[in-house]
């Protein structure tokens, strides 16, 4: 288990490094090609395009008004895990901009829609990861929530879009195209990263030998396994399953074993995303070898 001291750190480094992610994507991509943007990004660049005001300061006051409208209406726990990117990507975001060149890192919009829509997918789901929030308009779909109890992901698109909308005054056919495809990436890399863990291997293996094959898994592949009661569909008969997870590099080795077992063993191999708990993220427990058939093992 992870320490307190350890979370902490992860929190910090995650919000910390989301945000400069975020800050040197507006700034090297996004702005110099006039991509349209949701959120208090989004915001900042249609009042800045009326009033010639820095971005960064724009953004630092939308997300300031926002920040009091929540920490209003939502309480103490809203205050502790937004404040740090309310302030914090406005400062990252006056860095990047005055970094001599960024805007001049590609001529191709097309590029710098796909790396800015990439990395944005990849700032924001560094900061959610870790329970933090970006704040911005994300605190409108929070307060209407709670003032309405209208589903927060429909608030957040029908917010988001509004922001788009009013950047489609100013923006050409093409910028609002490329706004739209950099949404849609972000949103898939959002998704990914969110997910993002130790990838496994998941078996699920049905055979009359599974008594073997437990046996064998343990001994042989060095995996835990768990015994699932199941029916079978046309005989109604009890009987049991194999359920394991297992690295990648295992699976060649562990599918070929069950299939010198019982090669009419039925297999489900299932790709999974994240695993926790014993074994993983906490300390394996290892026991003896010598009576597999012992429900209690006894403890190395």
């Amino acid at each position: 288990m992870k320490k307190p001291w350890q979370k902490n750190l992860e929190t910090v480094l995650g919000v910390l490094i989301g945000n400069i992610v975020l800050a040197f994507t507006v700034a090297a991509f996004m702005v110099p090609h006039g991509i349209i943007m949701g959120g208090a990004t989004g915001i900042g660049l249609t009042i800045s395009h009326y009033l010639p005001v820095q971005l960064s300061l724009i953004i630092l006051v939308v997300n300031g008004c926002l920040f009091l409208l929540g920490a209003v209406t939502l309480g103490k726990k809203f205050v502790i895990t937004t404040i740090a990117s309310t302030f914090l990507y406005p400062a990252c975001l006056s860095v990047m901009q005055a970094i001599p060149g960024i805007t001049e890192l590609t001529d191709n919009i097309m590029l710098a829609t796909l790396y800015g829509g990439a990395l944005l997918g990849l700032g924001v789901g560094m900061i959610v990861r870790v329970g933090s929030s970006t704040g911005g308009t994300d605190i409108l779909a929070l307060v209407f929530n709670k003032w309405f109890h209208v589903s927060v992901a429909l608030l957040m698109y029908i917010v988001d879009f509004t922001v788009l909308g009013a950047q489609m005054l100013f923006s050409d056919t093409e910028q609002i195209m490329y706004g739209i495809l950099a949404l849609v990436i972000e949103t898939a890399i959002l998704n990914r990263v969110m997910l993002m863990g130790q990838s496994q291997i998941q078996l699920f293996v049905i055979s009359d030998k599974h008594e073997e094959i437990r046996e064998r898994m343990i001994k042989e592949q060095d995996v835990g396994v768990t015994m699932v009661h199941v029916e079978t569909g046309f005989g109604k008969e009890e009987q049991k399953a194999v359920l394991c997870i297992i690295p990648n590099r295992k699976l060649y080795a562990t599918n070929e074993m069950i299939h010198t077992i019982d090669e009419k063993a039925f297999i489900t191999i299932s790709q999974i995303n994240e695993v926790k708990g014993r074994g993983f993220t906490m300390e394996r427990v290892v026991y003896t070898k010598e009576d597999m058939d012992v429900q209690d093992y006894k403890k190395v």
